[in-house]
């Protein structure tokens, strides 16, 4: 089995899209077909405006999938499991060769959103709460042999400041400095708690069964020593108790070539934002790991340049996994 993540950057057909959608159509195409996964975890997907529809759908990825073996996986999405419609932008998709047999949403479900009052506002005004970017989606899906492997497709918050009221005068630039420090700080809020709702959810997920197969993969705006990944990870040296090393997950990008271990370049900086994690039991299955940044421009001249990448400024990741005679015959 091949599971990946890979960020779309945007994914739009519409006429507010930055790229030529048929240019995009002609990098992204091939890029997909390289992975060539089992499940894929994507990211900002948009969703778009039907004539006649009343609500979006997602027109720009089913024509970047049209004549791919993606096309007719089984699909789940953030769009609506809470009984939330399609957002126009940033959606998540998990697409799977596999059955999927259940679809969830978390969004502030196991965390309630962390209060914030503003800085210099006195004690008595209401704080208000700091609510994620997205959800996390959780799949599960039938393997062969019966057995049912749970993935989460994750996109945390970017370490870009947050807008706040009043502080902004442009799309990056601030007023003051106060405002631009407490943007970061609510961005950086974000990224965490959500990385502790992940958590979370995985300790519910390994109560219900220790030895579940679990991946969480996605852009997780996060390198591997952040407290991000610290969170999502929970590694027995962090816990300081041997009993619970069981509920660590395995960051399996550290089998990356130090050279090889990156998925962003920024100012000529690689960075590994984007990962796979595994429980103990899958990472068993585990056989190896790519990253397809051999064409990745760096995002920071792009933008210097008021450029958008007709592909994506992320790489995408695919972790292999033999998961054939072992998990059939435990079947």
């Amino acid at each position: 089995m091949r599971l990946a993540t890979f960020n779309l950057e945007s994914l739009d057909d519409s006429a507010k899209s930055d790229v030529d959608f048929s240019t995009r159509v002609d990098v992204l195409r091939p890029a997909l077909e390289r992975i060539d996964a089992d499940i894929i975890c994507l990211q900002e997907v948009n969703a778009q405006h039907i004539a006649g529809e009343h609500e979006r759908k997602l027109r720009a990825l089913d024509r970047l999938l049209q004549g791919t073996r993606y096309a007719g996986y089984f699909r789940a999405t953030t769009s609506g499991s809470n009984g939330r419609a399609l957002a126009d932008v940033h959606n998540l998709v998990t697409l799977s060769a596999y059955p999927v047999t259940g679809c969830t949403e978390i969004q502030n479900t196991l965390l309630a959103p962390p209060m914030h009052r503003a800085p210099g506002r006195a004690p008595a005004e209401q704080a208000t709460p700091v609510s994620f970017d997205r959800p996390l989606l959780l799949t599960r899906h039938q393997l062969p042999g019966g057995k049912m492997l749970a993935v989460v497709n994750v996109h945390l918050r970017a370490p870009l400041a947050s807008p706040v009221a009043g502080q902004k005068r442009g799309p990056f630039a601030w007023r003051s400095v106060g405002g631009w420090a407490e943007g970061f700080y609510l961005s950086a809020l974000k990224r965490e708690a959500q990385a502790l709702e992940l958590r979370l959810l995985l300790e519910e997920l390994m109560a219900t069964d220790p030895a579940a197969l679990i991946a969480v993969a996605g852009d997780f705006n996060a390198e591997d020593w952040s407290a991000t990944l610290r969170l999502a990870v929970a590694a027995e040296e962090d816990l300081g108790a041997s009993d619970l090393a069981a509920h660590s997950l395995i960051v399996l990008d550290r089998a990356l070539p130090a050279d090889r271990r990156w998925s962003v370049l920024h100012h000529g900086r690689p960075q590994m934002l984007d990962h796979i994690l595994a429980s103990h039991t899958l990472y068993g299955h585990f056989r190896g790991i790519e990253v397809h940044n051999e064409g990745l421009g760096d995002e920071a001249l792009g933008y210097g340049k008021a450029m958008h990448s007709a592909a994506s400024y992320h790489a995408p990741v695919v972790a292999a996994f033999d998961l054939g005679s072992s998990l059939a015959a435990a079947g």
